[in-house]
């Protein structure tokens, strides 16, 4: 095993341990309104910090880049951890039983690890570059479907961007012409998962943070799929806006939403 992902698979069991936990005892999970529509509890908070531990043992020099902690430079900036330690908070928060621990290992520029952690199903998506994916020590590799028609999307409402609702509803009803369905889970890095492994066919939303895709980018193309901005390029790091599935998926998708995009979401 890769010596970062052994890292990473220890750092995200680590935080499911501690999620899992409060999940039986929600009298203990405390939150806080962090901005407009986004919570924080003290869960992530602790499980943010379980997973830093384990990091800085083992890579005192390295930086790490949290959701809640923000960045905290190591001597090595070249080499960047950027973890989500409970992608899902809303749905931890409702006791809905569908979130993951988001782990991403990057040197120079470049995601070389990936561990999305789901503690509920006990599933550990992993992936390294230019070694190919893993659900549970099995290779994921994508369907080759030919087309958006008969697929099932994975999608996420911009409940923190409620300005482009209607771009993203134009966006919804002209592929719900082509596709058989839509999946709305609330948890990006596990969407992006389904994605490698096939249990949705495509997948894009508006506005994440870099912490939200990170891992699930590198587990996606490494399954031999494709991640793209909404205009086909790789400028998703900066717009958040993000489209992901095999490369026909994804072309479809694309085509399909380029007339409603407007000019902020095409940039």
């Amino acid at each position: 095993m890769h010596p970062m992902l052994n890292i990473a698979v220890r750092a995200a069991r680590r935080a499911g341990t501690i999620i899992t936990q409060h999940l039986s005892n929600p009298s203990a999970v405390e939150t806080i309104q962090k901005g407009q529509n986004d919570f924080v509890t003290n869960v992530d908070k602790q499980a943010e910090a379980a997973i830093i531990e384990v990091i800085q043992k083992a890579y005192p020099e390295h930086t790490i880049i949290g959701e809640e902690s923000g960045q905290l430079l190591g001597s090595d900036d070249s080499i960047q951890w950027v973890i989500d330690p409970l992608d899902g908070t809303t749905n931890f928060v409702k006791g809905f039983p569908h979130f993951a621990v988001s782990i991403a290992a990057r040197q120079n520029g470049r995601t070389e690890v990936a561990v999305v952690y789901d503690p509920i199903r006990n599933e550990l998506f992993t992936a390294v570059r230019g070694q190919g994916a893993q659900l549970n020590g099995y290779r994921l590799r994508m369907a080759d479907i030919k087309s958006i028609e008969g697929t099932v999307l994975a999608t996420g409402f911009p409940f923190k961007y409620k300005q482009f609702t209607q771009n993203y509803m134009s966006m919804v009803n002209a592929l719900f012409v082509h596709c058989a369905d839509f999946r709305r889970t609330g948890c990006a890095s596990l969407d992006l998962a389904y994605v490698a492994c096939g249990r949705v066919d495509g997948y894009f939303e508006i506005g994440l943070k870099p912490w939200d895709f990170m891992a699930g980018e590198l587990i996606v193309r490494e399954a031999g799929g494709v991640v793209t901005d909404f205009v086909g390029d790789n400028h998703y790091l900066d717009s958040g806006n993000l489209v992901a599935g095999n490369a026909k998926v994804v072309r479809g998708i694309l085509t399909t939403i380029r007339e409603y995009l407007g000019n902020s979401l095409s940039r």
